[in-house]
């Protein structure tokens, strides 16, 4: 179980940090993406971010 939650948070954690790069307009790829520029979608990265946090600590504790 240890195992899955540090695996499943270090993938909402890459993939929340993602959102927020492409949300921000500092991460623009792909080019063709529909979330570049977008902060709505920044908003929602850094709250995968922050659950992929949560999962992580859980996971070590």
């Amino acid at each position: 179980m240890r195992n899955a939650l540090l695996i499943v948070g270090f993938l909402a954690l890459a993939i929340g940090l993602l959102w927020i790069g492409q949300g921000t307009g500092v991460i623009r790829w792909p080019p063709s993406s529909f979330m570049i520029a977008q902060l709505q979608w920044a908003g929602y990265g850094a709250v995968l971010g922050a659950v992929g946090l949560i999962l992580i600590w859980q996971g070590r504790r």
